[in-house]
């Protein structure tokens, strides 16, 4: 689904206005992603849990011509779903 399908859906769901609805949207995805920007883990009960985590330094290889790399430490985040996602997902 892509961003414009996904606010029509939340515009149809709340009885808002496009604008309105893309606001909304961006302020959900803004708090989630202050929060992770924070180190916090961002819980949306029944829906999953976005977790902040840091990746190691590790070496790799380029894949042409073998050369060995250093990939840097880095941070990223994990999903775990919430039950009612589960549920949802698995009928």
């Amino acid at each position: 689904m892509s961003r414009p399908e996904l606010v029509g859906r939340i515009a149809r769901a709340a009885d808002l206005t496009p604008a309105q609805a893309r606001a909304a949207l961006d302020a959900v995805l803004d708090g989630i992603t202050e929060g992770l920007a924070e180190g916090r883990t961002v819980r949306l009960t029944g829906f999953g849990a976005f977790i902040p985590a840091d990746r190691p330094e590790r070496e790799g290889r380029h894949p042409a011509s073998g050369e060995r790399l250093v990939h840097p430490a880095a941070r990223t985040v994990r999903f775990r779903p919430g039950e009612g996602l589960k549920s949802a997902l698995n009928g």
